[in-house]
């Protein structure tokens, strides 16, 4: 029997290919932003950082990183086997959908849809499951308090962060990412941050809380829950959970930059690298803001959202649907 030639569909090799690259990226992502974050905590503290292990210290995070891959994966008696290792799995999955809607160039889109944006909100909210299930797994008081706190404070602050990118869909009727960023335009004072500054400021700020950045850091507080949700991994357990906060941190700072700093538009370099200097540009604000500011208290953090973000996002949405209606 003859069988004609398969035909594979251009858009899933494409994809393949993105994912195949997205995985490259999510490791030396991982490993580069590690290595910075330890290099503008140093400088901050006026201190070097790393130093010893390779040139200016360029070879301590991998030598961690192997340190983290031999250590042997321990399970805590008592604990739910399935969902503690269900967890750091359900953390670092979720990350490569994320990105593919994400438009890094022009034409370098994994997955180029209408409801993109929609795409990336839906599957952050995996990552609060992640952390719920690895707190009441470990059977550990300390990783159940840190997993109460993560799903109390993502759960709220998903909501003004919600509201914040409805401005921006509403002003430019799409939910494409790659749309939002056409619209705008090469030059700073033609990106939506200029029309929409509370709404960028309302954004940020909750980044920082869903990716448990300090000083939001509640769920991992280490002076009070000695680590909080994972304090019961180790290994690439643990590796996995970090791996995953690095990555969803680029994230939110790409998100930031296509809807509201003009994605890869910009002159005279080539757009790629326009969207990763405003993308790693607001990476180093979070890591400089971790290195400054004390961590808030529980109540503060819950009360900074409920008593003004909440609020001052709602009347933004409200006064851009009526300006929109009017003009």
């Amino acid at each position: 029997m003859n069988i004609g030639p398969v035909f594979i569909p251009i858009e899933l090799i494409k994809i393949v290919l993105g994912i195949l690259i997205l995985s490259v990226f999510v490791g030396i992502n991982g490993f580069a932003l590690v290595y910075i974050e330890r290099k503008v905590a140093g400088h901050v503290q006026r201190r070097p950082g790393p130093f010893e292990v390779g040139p200016h210290g360029i070879l301590q995070t991998v030598a961690d990183a192997l340190k983290l891959m031999g250590k042997q994966l321990i399970m805590p008696a008592g604990v739910d086997s399935i969902l503690f290792w269900l967890a750091p799995l359900l953390a670092f999955l979720p990350v490569f959908v994320l990105f593919m809607p994400l438009p890094f160039g022009p034409i370098l889109t994994t997955l180029d849809v209408d409801l993109g944006l929609l795409i990336i909100l839906a599957f952050a909210g995996v990552n609060v499951l992640a952390i719920c299930l690895a707190g009441w797994s470990s059977q550990n008081k300390w990783s159940l308090l840190g997993a109460a706190r993560a799903v109390s404070q993502c759960v709220a602050y998903e909501i003004p962060m919600l509201l914040a990118l409805l401005s921006i869909a509403f002003m430019e009727g799409s939910l494409n990412l790659g749309e939002i960023v056409n619209n705008q335009g090469n030059w700073p004072w033609e990106w939506n941050v200029v029309f929409q500054p509370v709404a960028f400021l309302i954004f940020f700020v909750c980044a920082v809380a869903e990716t448990n950045r300090s000083p939001f850091d509640l769920p991992e507080a280490e002076s009070e829950l000695t680590a909080g949700f994972h304090t019961e991994y180790s290994g690439m357990g643990f590796g996995l959970f970090m791996l995953s906060e690095y990555a969803y941190m680029v994230v939110v700072c790409s998100v930031a930059t296509a809807v509201f700093l003009g994605g890869w538009r910009g002159p005279i370099l080539p757009g790629f690298w326009w969207f990763l200097g405003k993308a790693y540009g607001l990476l180093l604000v979070i890591m400089w803001l971790r290195w400054t500011y004390p961590r808030v208290r529980f109540d503060q953090l819950l009360n900074l959202n409920w008593k003004w973000l909440l609020p001052i996002s709602l009347l933004n949405l409200l006064v851009t649907a009526f300006v929109i209606k009017v003009i």
